[in-house]
């Protein structure tokens, strides 16, 4: 599949779904941000039940203030509207492709009880 624009006209319906999405944040300025884009295009071909986006941090300014984006590029995964991964920084091809595998071996209701857990204790430290 390969890679879908993400704006903020289309990103909250692209998110909603179910699946893993990966979304880059780049900008065409970034030296770092050029040399990992053929590497999320190699992986958006190879992986072609994910979803993955791009969002330019230049035309779409607001959904990169939306998640607080201080250095590109940033690679987010998620998986069943949940954010598992969100770090800066250019991935060789091996480690997303490990990435990619672990975010497609998880328990994601396991995920689930474990943020809820969390919440749940940072509830009761602020009471």
């Amino acid at each position: 599949m390969a890679t879908v624009e993400l704006t903020t006209e289309n990103f909250n319906e692209t998110l909603a779904r179910d699946g893993i999405t990966l979304v880059d944040f780049w900008a065409s300025w970034c030296g770092p941000c050029r040399q990992f884009a053929p590497v999320f295009e190699k992986a958006s071909e190879a992986n072609d039940d994910i979803v993955f986006g791009k969002v330019d941090t230049e035309a779409q300014q607001q959904l990169a203030a939306a998640f607080d984006i201080q250095s590109i590029p940033t690679l987010m995964v998620i998986r069943d509207r949940v954010v598992l991964y969100a770090r800066p920084g250019a991935l060789p091809g091996d480690v997303l492709d490990d990435l990619i595998g672990q975010a497609r071996a998880l328990d994601m209701d396991e995920v689930r009880k474990q943020a809820e857990d969390t919440e749940a204790a940072d509830a009761g430290t602020q009471a």
